[in-house]
């Protein structure tokens, strides 16, 4: 449509932070980028850190994915695994860090992609990683929401043990997860003192859960079960590929680095607080992560009940197992719930950022009402209902099939990677010192982290394709591979239908820089003040 190619959301910026000397400056950049300031700088770099690392949380999803991780190589899978998957993460984050530092956008990786490929190819380039993102965020909200649902059901089964659960229970759960998530991200405002309870009760609930479980538990295994007993019950006979298969588990634990550089646009000096946001959450991310799986593997008493729980759920048997009591293993399991509830609401704002900001590029149908900023709200509103409600349709498929649902499971952390490997690619073709460094830039370290991050995304293609489990059936296939043929159908189809030559090209992006100009913009920072005194700073 013709008025989709006008220039969307425009309106006067709002300035929200005491440093207006910065947030000048971050207008300006932003303005010759070319974008408006739409949404508040409400957030600090503290509560940007704690949206990225409430959204990761990996002691969380350690937690919530164990029975994949015992299954396929017990506690050595789970203990070894997360250093190993620090250690990549580390290098997916100097990577992402470096990028958000040169070029701070709400866009991400689709609009570096835009910026850096080969002029030729930059739209379908900038286009194909902004699908891959988002598809990626709504597969990753629908994977915790799945999380914190079940574990809603499992505490109920625990305390009615002649319930047997039904997947309509867990429906049910996952689409009243989604929902109270919606509304808490439906003002902006107070999303930033959100992310900061969301933080502090995720720290919070790890501590008491670390020093309680194994205070409790009547006995504890020793050293060698939790550091060299391997468990395979994959059906595999290599067990070389059990552990890649329940690999999931842990890179699942650390998945959505990308996610504070989609609030670059919402907190002042982005260059520099972002790189601090993504290397803050893999480092609490490992350090909690790490203690939890030890402290909880040492605690256990019995692995093979861990596998045969009703509850569906094996960290809340692991807690029954050590208090020895059903009402404190279910209190146990609302702390991980409350924190899983957070890790929701920080999916949403995520999600919601990466469809607003590929939507301002025309980058979705109907980008015109995706685009939209509520004034009053201070929110993409529309966006992340359109966002909310994929994610409800795809809780149907639970209904269905929990192999299915899986494998989009899998697919959010590969996706994920694909998305961060594109505009990796561009810069190592482009090079790496042809582009203005930020802040943050690693030199060699930096080069070294590309190149982790560019041969984990081949091995994860190929490796989490395979089945989690011997002999192969309908019912427990792996279906990521139909995930990726409908994601880049969905891609192929729309950019020769109408994404093509509707998407926002890099040299109107650049002319409509210049047509912002910095006078219109910064004639406004008067109003803003005004509106500082009235509304207050968000921190």
């Amino acid at each position: 449509m013709a008025d989709e190619k006008d220039v969307i959301g425009l309106q006067p910026p709002a300035y929200d932070s005491a440093d207006m000397k910065s947030i000048d400056s971050d207008t300006r950049r932003l303005a010759e980028m070319g974008y408006s300031q739409d949404m508040k700088r409400n957030f600090s770099v503290w509560s940007v850190l704690a949206v990225g690392f409430s959204l990761t949380n990996s002691w969380f999803g350690i937690s919530a994915a164990l029975v994949t991780g015992i299954n396929s190589g017990g506690p050595v899978l789970i203990v070894y695994g997360i250093i190993l998957i620090a250690l990549i993460s580390t290098c997916v984050g100097i990577s992402l860090s470096e990028l958000s530092s040169a070029m701070p956008n709400s866009g991400g990786q689709y609009f570096w992609a835009n910026e850096l490929a080969p002029k030729k190819y930059a739209n379908f380039a900038s286009y194909l990683t902004g699908v891959i993102s988002w598809a990626g965020s709504i597969f990753t909200s629908a994977s915790v929401a799945l999380a914190v649902g079940s574990a809603c059901v499992g505490c109920i089964q625990l305390a009615h043990p002649h319930l047997v659960i039904q997947p309509w229970m867990v429906f049910v759960g996952y689409q009243v997860v989604n929902a109270v998530a919606y509304i808490f991200n439906c003002y902006g405002k107070i999303l930033p003192r959100i992310a900061t309870v969301s933080i502090y009760t995720s720290l919070i609930s790890f501590f008491v859960i670390l020093v309680t479980v194994p205070a409790k538990a009547p006995t504890h295994q020793n050293a060698k079960f939790v550091f060299a007993n391997f468990v395979n019950n994959t059906g595999w006979a290599q067990n070389g590929i059990a552990f890649i298969v329940g690999l999931i588990n842990t890179n699942w634990a650390f998945a959505c680095l990308d996610c504070a550089t989609h609030l670059a646009e919402e907190v002042a000096r982005p260059e520099k607080m972002i790189p601090i946001a993504i290397m803050g959450t893999v480092g609490i991310g490992f350090v909690t992560a790490f203690c939890y799986s030890i402290s909880m593997f040492f605690s256990m008493n019995d692995l093979q009940a861990l596998f045969d729980t009703k509850t569906g759920v094996t960290i809340l048997e692991l807690f029954h197992q050590a208090i020895g009591n059903k009402g404190g293993a279910i209190m146990l399991e609302v702390l991980i719930i409350a924190t899983g509830l957070g890790c929701q609401i920080a999916c949403h704002t995520w999600q919601a950022r990466l469809c607003w900001s590929f939507a301002r590029d025309r980058g979705l149908p109907g980008s015109k009402y995706w685009a939209h900023v509520d004034e009053r709200l201070e929110v993409p509103l529309y966006a992340h209902t359109m966002s909310c409600v994929w994610v409800a349709i795809l809780g149907t498929l639970y209904l269905g099939s929990y192999t299915a649902f899986n494998s989009m499971v899998t697919a959010c952390i590969v996706l994920l990677y694909i998305s961060y490997s594109i505009p990796v690619i561009c810069l190592l073709i482009k090079g790496r010192n042809n582009i203005t460094h930020g802040p943050f830039w690693m030199g060699p370290l930096g080069l070294f982290s590309n190149w982790v991050l560019l041969l984990w995304t081949v091995f994860t293609i190929v490796m989490y394709s395979f089945p989690s489990v011997k002999p192969v059936k309908g019912s427990n296939m792996n279906y990521v591979s139909a995930v990726y043929a409908v994601v880049f159908g969905f891609i192929i189809i729309y950019w020769f239908a109408r994404g093509k030559r509707t998407f926002r090209t890099v040299d109107e992006r650049h002319t409509e820089a210049q047509d912002l100009g910095l006078t219109t913009a910064l004639s406004r920072v008067s109003n803003s003040q005004r509106r500082q005194e009235e509304d207050g700073i968000v921190r």
